[in-house]
């Protein structure tokens, strides 16, 4: 899945679809901001960061609490997530 992926459920009336598709927002940034520090660790990246590392791990703790609160939100509001990969 990809951010395009999303639009049609950020658009949408029922608030469900727009809260499913901010978490899948959420999943897909959260995972490729963690692939990004993999290669960063492993010396992989085609181009130097401009911000510290420490900003990034501040940006992955952020989203991580993030993604938490969306978690506790859809169990208690009855909003069924999708299975995504983002540990």
């Amino acid at each position: 899945m990809e951010l395009k992926d999303t639009i049609k459920n950020m658009t949408s009336e029922d608030y469900k679809e727009r809260f499913i598709a901010e978490y899948q927002q959420l999943i897909i940034r959260y995972n490729a901001l963690k692939k990004m520090l993999a290669k960063w660790d492993k010396n992989e990246l085609n181009f130097t960061p401009t911000c510290s590392r420490d900003i990034y791990d501040l940006q992955m703790k952020a989203m991580s609490d993030y993604k938490a609160v969306l978690e506790t939100r859809a169990t208690l509001e009855s909003v069924n997530l999708p299975e995504l990969n983002g540990d």
